[in-house]
């Protein structure tokens, strides 16, 4: 009897050896394919004269499709600005260094981060008047910008008292989150941001600011804002070189002046410190970002309503959306990808889309 327990036993342990393995081996292959399925992220702009930037659009396509970047790019006279995607690295290698060998391009300004699906549905080169809309010709950040700061520096001019501290970017995206103190122009899109800067702002010595202390997403929004505060004479402009996603991958948390989640204009939605995937998700009726508090609120509905649209649509646009969101549930339950009109977003969020296209969500 004893002989045969302890048979039992070495059994059992074999058996529990045996699972244990399995667990470790499935475990490895989540993580192998979790991995395998990350895409690489870029963010890229560049300020530069671009004469002959509408032969380069088809090139600049086709050169991507070859490689499956995905993700949306803006050429025009003055430039380059965009944000693409790969799921292999040497894949966004070669695609960064084509387009940084296009003579009138040259080295970029580049941020990587990542997404573990596919941010982004298609590949589209646009041509454009401006690669970030403003509005106010004559307007060069390659002959006048503010002062870049890196992060250890904007940390020292923010916790300045003389500091005024403003956000270009969309009342939304300040929304969810911004920098200490940052305050927040409450524009709708970036065109509106120098009319915002003449009435509150001015010119030195209409009004109190001593230091103008400028941030955007990826940068290239700050580029033009503060080349506009500086051809109103101001000296003190400075703005944070590589905009709030660099700030994010650098500063570690318990350092960092910034409050909440920054958004981004894909699938992503909102990405935290160390560029991790945030909690907000897309309303899919007006392409805001949605935080888990949102989520509980009676007025949201996905793909049909929430906090911040409510108002903005009508009781037949919102029939419209459930019709919208029950033929894309079906075609998912029947294995199908939503193709068309049925998938698309509602006409107002591909509007807010294209008035900030120049930023992809990295401006």
């Amino acid at each position: 009897m004893e002989r045969q327990l302890q048979s039992m036993n070495a059994f059992f342990a074999v058996c529990v050896l045996w699972l244990q393995s399995v667990a470790l081996i499935e475990r490895g292959s989540l993580l192998y394919l979790r991995d395998m399925a990350q895409y690489s992220v870029a963010a890229l702009y560049k300020f530069t004269a671009f004469p002959d930037f509408e032969a380069w659009q088809e090139p600049i396509r086709a050169y991507a499709l070859e490689r499956e970047v995905c993700g949306s790019l803006l050429i025009a006279n003055e430039g380059i600005n965009g944000t693409i995607a790969c799921p292999t690295a040497d894949g966004m290698s070669e695609m960064i260094a084509y387009l940084e060998a296009i003579p009138s391009v040259g080295a970029l300004e580049v941020k990587y981060s990542h997404a573990v699906e596919q941010p982004f549905k298609r590949m589209k080169v646009r041509l454009k008047e401006e690669i970030v809309r403003m509005g106010v010709p004559g307007i060069d950040p390659n002959k006048t910008v503010g002062t870049y700061l890196d992060p250890k520096e904007w940390n020292e001019l923010l916790k300045d008292p003389e500091t005024l501290i403003v956000d270009t970017r969309n009342d939304f995206e300040y929304a969810m989150g911004t920098f200490e103190g940052a305050i927040d122009p409450n524009t709708k899109t970036f065109r509106e941001f120098p009319a915002w800067v003449d009435e509150h702002i001015g010119r030195p010595g209409e009004r109190n600011a001593k230091k103008i202390a400028m941030f955007c997403t990826g940068g290239i929004r700050c580029e033009k804002a503060t080349a506009y505060v500086k051809e109103l004479g101001h000296e003190n402009v400075y703005h944070l070189k590589g905009g709030i996603l660099r700030y994010l991958e650098e500063v570690p948390e318990e350092n960092s002046l910034w409050k909440g989640e920054c958004f981004v204009f894909d699938e992503r939605v909102g990405i935290k410190h160390g560029l991790e995937l945030g909690e907000y998700i897309s309303c899919h009726a007006c392409g805001r970002g949605v935080s888990p508090e949102g989520q509980k609120s009676a007025n949201y509905v996905p793909g049909v309503s929430c906090d911040y649209c409510i108002d903005e649509y009508t009781e037949n646009d919102r029939e419209r959306f459930r019709q919208r969101q029950l033929q894309i549930r079906l075609a998912r339950e029947r294995g199908e990808t939503p193709m068309g009109p049925d998938a698309q977003p509602d006409l107002r969020r591909k509007q807010r889309a294209n008035a900030e296209a120049p930023d992809n969500g990295e401006g």
